[in-house]
């Protein structure tokens, strides 16, 4: 995949030529992309011939990031496989959406994904909750009773603001993705999900974490430790070394390999 995005990925190879980078001999010496060239440069390989579609990141820290996909049928096979080994069957579920700012925005391969999951619960329960939470007790409560498993995707402010409804959620699997988008004070991930599980009366809250910028995603267990596809790997490098990859139990700048970026790149510097 190196060596295809070397040869057919103009800023790919710019970059990876500008640092002396084009022959690496271990993937701890591969060149990793700035996530901010996706916000100023067209990031996709001179092979293709169509853009199926551009996502486009939620715009709010400034520019919207852009993701330009060939094949979204690639897309569709990544989270499908790792929605169905990490939470479950989507069509043994009805799945509920509370994620506003995506929907308002648009372009957003996050709505793009729980559509099509919600399309595969072939249930009429499953749907995109906007302004109206309060009948979401009676959608839970219907979906257990005819035995089907409940799967709430919520950015961070909009569970919050069904804590502060007072809704419990028993028996649900919560899957907590997207922050707080400016909405409220932002709160470190070990708060808000202590604060998520006790209020929502939840016994474990999944977290999810994707980007605009890839099209695979990492989901937490219930001990908040992240596990990903395999096509997917996580490296930390040295913040003031961009070039030093860190050790275990290292704080550092998250890099990212994802494969199924093939027709973009897959070699990602997140600013996370």
């Amino acid at each position: 995949v190196f060596r295809h995005q070397l040869k057919h990925c103009e800023v790919y190879s710019d970059y990876a030529s500008a640092l002396g980078r084009t022959n690496p001999r271990s993937l701890a010496e591969l060149p990793y992309l700035p996530i901010s060239f996706f916000k100023s440069r067209q990031i996709y390989s001179n092979q293709l011939t169509d853009v199926e579609t551009v996502f486009k990141s939620s715009g709010t820290q400034g520019d919207r990031s852009a993701h330009y996909v060939s094949d979204l049928g690639l897309y569709r096979a990544s989270f499908e496989w790792s929605y169905r080994f990490f939470i479950g069957k989507p069509e043994e579920q009805v799945i509920l959406a509370l994620l506003p700012n995506y929907l308002e925005q648009g372009d957003s391969s996050l709505v793009y994904m729980v559509d099509q999951l919600i399309q595969m619960s072939r249930n009429e329960n499953s749907q995109f909750m906007l302004n109206d939470m309060t009948n979401i007790q009676r959608i839970v409560t219907d979906a257990q009773q005819s035995g089907k498993e409940v799967v709430v995707f919520g950015v961070a402010y909009s569970l919050l603001d069904l804590c502060d409804l007072g809704i419990e959620l028993q028996g649900v699997k919560v899957i907590e993705t997207g922050g707080m988008k400016g909405k409220r004070k932002e709160l470190s991930k070990e708060d808000l999900h202590l604060k998520l599980i006790k209020d929502l009366q939840l016994k474990v809250l999944y977290s999810e974490y994707g980007m605009t910028e890839l099209l695979s995603q990492a989901y937490s267990n219930k001990y908040l430790q992240f596990q990903c596809p395999p096509w997917m790997r996580i490296s930390i490098r040295d913040l003031y070394d961009p070039f030093t990859l860190l050790g275990d139990n290292k704080r550092g700048g998250i890099n990212i390999i994802d494969l199924a970026n093939v027709q973009s790149c897959s070699f990602i510097a997140t600013e996370d």
